[in-house]
């Protein structure tokens, strides 16, 4: 009886301990589906009005099911079969302005951003008092691959001077004409006018900047070609900080002449003589005409 007794206590003791690991293994593998459920995040604190790039943006996992306005990620079947939708996905979000600041960590949701093309875009990414202009760019210039909006640029005026009396050292130059311009928005690439094998280099660029320097830019386009050149986001912005209305101005950045690229053109063709005609002299002895005498 009592042996009985110890069985049936041995077996009550391992139908508890079953019952432990099948309730662990269950909330194990519920905390795993939750953990699956991910949205797209600010990784740093965002102001109003900022452009998203790439690295203000991240995956975290949500701790309930997503929002309808929140972005989320790609489920893994979807990842599995195409693993580029991942960063589809991210992309989707880039150069879109946000309307409202945003914490670290805080979603990023679909009511509180507004996409280049969208009619309220410019209206929510201009600082105050500030103009758009859509430049177009020469393949001499930055890249759309390299360029993003939010980043910072100069406007670069190349000229060639098709006088034939000036040396060739003076018939080609290049100037900045406006430094420090927030992209806003980039266009899509012709990759019809590219020609062979491509290229990357969008049609226009959109840039944040004064009325002063729209009427620059619009002379500059009339003058030649316009490039554009990416600055480093490192340190403290000088020039945005010495304009009143935050926006890049033009520096003391002086011009290149085609002799200051290449000093080989000053001995690659010899200037030609000028020739000077001097006038001819009549004298006059009396009341007749002498001989007319022309100078050596």
């Amino acid at each position: 009886m009592r042996a009985k007794t110890i069985l049936t206590a041995l077996f009550l003791i391992s139908l508890a301990v079953a019952a432990l690991v099948l309730l662990h293994a269950v909330s194990q593998k519920g905390g795993a589906t939750e953990t699956k459920d991910q949205i797209l995040v600010a990784t740093v604190p965002l102001a109003a009005g900022t452009l998203l790039r790439a690295q203000d943006v991240t995956w975290q996992s949500a701790a309930e099911a997503p929002e309808p306005d929140q972005i989320p990620r790609p489920p893994a079947a979807a990842l599995a079969a195409r693993p580029e939708l991942d960063e589809e996905m991210r992309a989707s979000v880039y150069g879109a302005v946000l309307r409202d600041a945003l914490s670290a960590g805080q979603p990023i949701r679909h009511r509180a951003i507004v996409k280049p093309g969208e009619r309220d875009f410019l209206q929510v990414v201009l600082s105050p008092g500030a103009r758009a202009i859509a430049i177009p760019v020469t393949t001499g210039g930055a890249s759309t691959g390299l360029l993003s909006p939010g980043d910072r640029v100069d406007v670069i005026l190349t000229q060639n001077f098709k006088n034939d009396n000036a040396p060739l050292t003076r018939r080609s130059v290049s100037e900045t004409v406006v430094e420090n311009l927030r992209v806003l928005a980039i266009d899509a690439p012709d990759t019809k006018a590219a020609g062979p094998g491509g290229s990357s280099f969008g049609r226009t660029v959109t840039l944040e900047v004064t009325a002063e320097q729209a009427e620059k830019i619009n002379v500059a386009t009339e003058l030649g070609k316009l490039s554009l050149t990416l600055r480093s986001i490192a340190g403290p912005n000088v020039l945005a900080a010495a304009s009143p209305t935050g926006l890049g101005k033009a520096g003391s950045v002086k011009a290149t002449w085609a002799g200051d690229v290449s000093p080989a053109l000053s001995g690659a063709a010899p200037e030609r003589p000028i020739a000077v005609h001097q006038p001819s002299v009549e004298v006059f002895h009396g009341s007749k005409n002498a001989e007319v005498v022309k100078p050596e």
